[in-house]
């Protein structure tokens, strides 16, 4: 199956955190019903989360309080994201085509 959206989540935190994101990540997928999503054309599409060691954003991750993910193939960069944050990036990335501008980096 081709990918919708595969989110990175950064796990090189000295706390937990991207690992909570992640899951957090994958539950408001599973949540929102968007594990499967359907193009204009009736293609299947999927949305996943893959956990990654580093995205080389260390100050949004291993200096900060949340994780730094990437959404591709958007190529669409967040940081400090905490799981509170998750189900509103699926809602509204994911599911909306909308970033959310709170966590974005423009780095």
């Amino acid at each position: 199956m081709i990918y919708a959206h595969q989110v990175f989540v950064c796990t090189n935190q000295k706390s937990s955190v991207g690992r909570d994101v992640a899951k957090a990540l994958k539950h408001a997928i599973k949540d929102q019903d968007l594990k499967t999503v359907r193009t204009a054309d009736g293609e299947k599409r999927r949305n996943a989360v893959q956990e990654c060691d580093c995205l080389d954003r260390c100050k949004h991750c291993k200096k900060g309080d949340g994780a730094a993910l990437i959404v591709y193939p958007d190529g669409v960069t967040y940081g400090d994201v905490q799981p509170a944050d998750c189900a509103t990036i699926v809602r509204e990335h994911l599911g909306g085509g909308r970033i959310v501008t709170s966590r974005l980096l423009s780095e």
